[in-house]
């Protein structure tokens, strides 16, 4: 099966996902507020800014390396198309930790929150260690992609696991630092390569 159908699909379950996030910033409710109130009450919604922003940007890196992982393959087989489904499935649903995260952040229930937060991306790392095998399987690869770069991009995987895995049980003691080591990981998907560069020179 061509893969063109499986890529549009999803691309919209992004555009949805990340829309989603912006509905849990609510405009302050009380009417007639004053200037300093209103700043007030503003700032005080800096944890649903702080969600919004840091889920909005991971949707975002999440998206790009999906478009980079669907290089990879040339056929969408069953494998491929379930493992993606299954991808999907944590996509969709990260707006609800994101909520939970922003409502919940300073509260006492924070720690939870956060541990709910980070936990989601641990599972969602999974979903991309499950669709990069399937890319990769001998009746969808394609045939220029090089061992070398499935192995880089693997350990980059494992790699990203276990930072999630370490800022979910580091969320349990403090909420913000967790949040924020999910956060570091940008850097690592933001420079994630899905070429060979060796080849291309």
């Amino acid at each position: 099966m061509g893969k063109g159908r499986t890529e549009a699909f999803s691309d919209g379950v992004f555009s949805i996902a990340i829309t989603l996030l912006i509905l849990e910033i609510k405009v302050p409710p009380v009417a007639g507020q004053s200037n300093r109130e209103l700043a007030w009450a503003l700032f005080s919604l800096w944890p649903s800014f702080f969600a919004f922003v840091g889920s909005f940007a991971t949707i975002l890196v999440l998206w790009i390396n999906h478009h980079g992982l669907f290089t990879l393959a040339e056929h969408a087989t069953p494998q491929f198309l379930f493992a993606n489904g299954f991808l999907l499935l944590f996509i969709i649903f990260l707006p609800f930790p994101t909520a939970l995260l922003a409502r919940h952040l300073t509260e006492p229930g924070g720690n939870t929150a956060a541990v709910v937060y980070c936990g989601t991306y641990v599972l969602t790392n999974i979903s991309y260690h499950l669709l990069l095998t399937a890319a990769t399987s001998t009746q969808s690869i394609c045939k220029d992609v090089t061992p070398r770069l499935t192995r880089r991009i693997r350990r980059a995987y494992w790699f990203g696991t276990l930072i999630y895995i370490s800022a979910t049980i580091t969320a349990w003691f403090h909420a913000v630092a967790g949040v924020l080591i999910c956060s570091l990981l940008w850097i690592l998907w933001t420079r994630l390569s899905y070429c060979d560069k060796a080849e291309q020179k």
